[in-house]
């Protein structure tokens, strides 16, 4: 699978094969085929009366605006979508370093625009606690982040082990 520069995945048309193979009811809506000509052609050679693929259509925004657009449009409840995460996480320090730190990387994530991000984490985050869905305690560079830790998507804390955020969010 390869993915496009707005980071929408791309897929051959051998792998559409062989998910359709594990999986025939598969929804082929929101896939991104890469070259649907093959799957097309077997549609018409087995008399399938299946919907076509179109071709892969590049979008035609910049990437800010797309990425603006889809985190605009996530699902998410109302009160997520006006929820004040800053000042939430700001609530959550219990110490003068804990909030500098929460400022800091706040400043960080504010200047990449991944404000919403955030706030939907919040959302995904409470939404498993509510449902007893289980997630792993940190994974990968996310645990330099004490903001992703206040906020619950890890378990490991940064501050406490010394971890920089610039280990999570490089330039």
């Amino acid at each position: 699978m390869k993915y496009d520069e707005y980071g929408q995945a791309l897929v051959d048309s051998g792998t559409l094969f062989d998910w359709l193979y594990q999986k025939p009811d598969l929804s082929l809506s929101g896939i991104n085929v890469l070259d649907p000509d093959q799957y097309n052609a077997s549609i018409d050679q087995l008399h399938l009366d299946w919907p076509k693929l179109g071709q892969y259509k590049r979008p035609s925004q910049t990437i800010e605006e797309f990425d603006n657009c889809n985190q605009n449009s996530w699902f998410m409840p109302d009160s997520y979508k006006t929820f004040d995460i800053a000042l939430w996480l700001i609530e959550q320090c219990s110490t003068d370093a804990e909030l500098d730190r929460v400022a800091n990387e706040l400043v960080e994530f504010d200047r990449r625009n991944l404000m919403p991000l955030l706030t939907y984490l919040k959302y995904l985050v409470d939404t498993m606690r509510e449902h007893g869905i289980v997630w792993g305690v940190g994974r990968g560079s996310s645990v330099a982040s004490f903001v992703l830790y206040k906020i619950g998507v890890h378990k490991i804390n940064s501050l406490e082990y010394d971890l920089e955020i610039s280990e999570f969010l490089k330039e």
